[in-house]
């Protein structure tokens, strides 16, 4: 009886804590405009140089239209594929990339992640968000996931 309440109990926890993990993305809002874009490319360029990190920068709309793409002198060039996979996974799923690849590297029921092609699960595409909504994603690539992220962080956070 004592191991069938644990199984349940860890049942329960599990479910649990996937609801918390899922919790509903905020709604999409108007399509970011070029001016906006640029601002936040700036930013992610800003942290990039200063960081010393050739990178692929791409942003989309709302609708995971590309909007802009820069690369950096220099930077891989197999990191482009990468980058606008980012951007098209955040702003598809209105969530950050590093959801995708914490889901992974739990392991277990999060693994079914790699069943979708459309998920790029690798940190560094983050949703760009005004007034609460969804107006478009950055992805960036070239560096570590961690870089990435980092980089991707500054821009998304231009327009804030």
């Amino acid at each position: 009886m004592k191991r069938l309440s644990f199984a349940l109990f860890t049942m329960l926890l599990v479910a649990q804590l996937s609801i918390t993990a899922q919790d509903a993305p905020p709604s999409y809002g108007p399509a970011i405009t070029l001016e906006q874009a640029k601002k936040v490319a700036a930013a992610a360029e800003a942290e990039a140089r200063k960081n010393k990190w050739n990178v692929y920068i791409v942003i989309v709309d709302s609708s995971t239209n590309l909007v802009l793409m820069q690369r950096m002198d220099d930077t891989q060039l197999g990191s482009l594929n990468v980058a606008q996979k980012k951007a098209y996974t955040a702003a598809a799923f209105r969530r950050s990339t590093k959801v995708f690849e914490d889901g992974i590297v739990a392991g277990g029921i999060g693994m079914r992640i790699l069943g979708n092609d459309q998920a790029m699960p690798i940190e560094g595409g983050l949703p760009i968000l005004v007034n609460g909504k969804v107006v478009g994603a950055i992805g960036v690539s070239g560096v570590t996931s961690q870089q990435d992220g980092i980089i991707a962080k500054a821009g998304a956070e231009a327009l804030k």
